[in-house]
């Protein structure tokens, strides 16, 4: 004697797809549920989108160029990286302009700020060697080692070398947040973005910041201390002594 089929009927928000008919979900079908998905995905995108809106209204007003930034003693420059042993392409094109506002005398020192967690990887010292093949005098330049993330390297700024007021350079899709970080961190700073051609680089640049975004606003609330903090340096302030003849 054949068993008899028993069909189930499925809900109104699944469908059946596939050989084995494997419930998908679905829309809500009633307008009642559909307006709250609608209002639940507002929210989320308003709630997503408002760390990066409120950065562009912090910084835009401080957003410059190289020609019109006004002068400072103390430029920042922040690591973007290394591909055998030398600086990437965005980070050469951030230190050449930090070598054009060295050369038109915007500022009279430089600080690069960047990684040296590893032996074989050393950003500060990559970018040293690329600012004084352009010109700018070795003990105009000062490293900071433990410039791991952007607050790192604002509070370090700030903390460590006792940089009150600089010009900071960085990528245009970059520098609202460096700028929000360190007026956070007590320096007072101009931004200099650095353009870019849209490759796949820069769009990546630009979704990595809408989730950095994020983490700047949780370390201007909490203002956590860097990974490594340290003792006081005087590698800025004795940069900007004379140089002798």
């Amino acid at each position: 004697m054949k068993r008899p089929r028993i069909l189930l009927r499925a809900p109104g928000w699944l469908k059946l797809s596939g050989p084995r008919g494997l419930p998908r979900p679905g829309l809500p079908r009633s307008r009642r549920s559909q307006r709250r998905l609608v209002q639940a995905t507002m929210v989320a995108s308003v709630i997503a989108l408002a760390p990066a809106t409120w950065m562009h209204m912090v910084a835009d007003s401080r957003v410059t160029t190289v020609a019109q930034v006004p002068a400072q003693e103390v430029a920042v420059v922040f690591g973007a990286g290394l591909w055998q042993g030398r600086p990437t392409a965005y980070l050469a094109h951030r230190l050449d302009a930090a070598a054009e506002l060295y050369r038109t005398g915007k500022v009279k020192v430089v600080l690069v700020t960047g990684d040296n967690s590893r032996v074989e990887y050393d950003e500060p010292d990559a970018m040293r060697t690329y600012l004084t093949k352009r010109g700018v005098p070795d003990g105009r330049i000062v490293s900071d080692y433990a410039g791991f993330d952007t607050w790192d390297s604002c509070v370090r700024a700030k903390k460590i070398f006792g940089v009150d007021r600089a010009v900071l350079v960085t990528q245009g899709f970059h520098i609202r947040r460096a700028l929000t970080l360190c007026r956070s961190a007590g320096v007072d700073s101009y931004g200099i973005g650095v353009a870019e051609p849209r490759d796949a680089t820069w769009y990546y640049g630009g979704a990595r910041e809408m989730l950095a975004a994020g983490k700047a606003a949780l370390d201007v609330a909490l203002e956590p201390d860097p990974q490594f903090l340290g003792a006081k340096e005087k590698g800025v302030q004795e940069a900007l002594a004379p140089i002798g003849p």
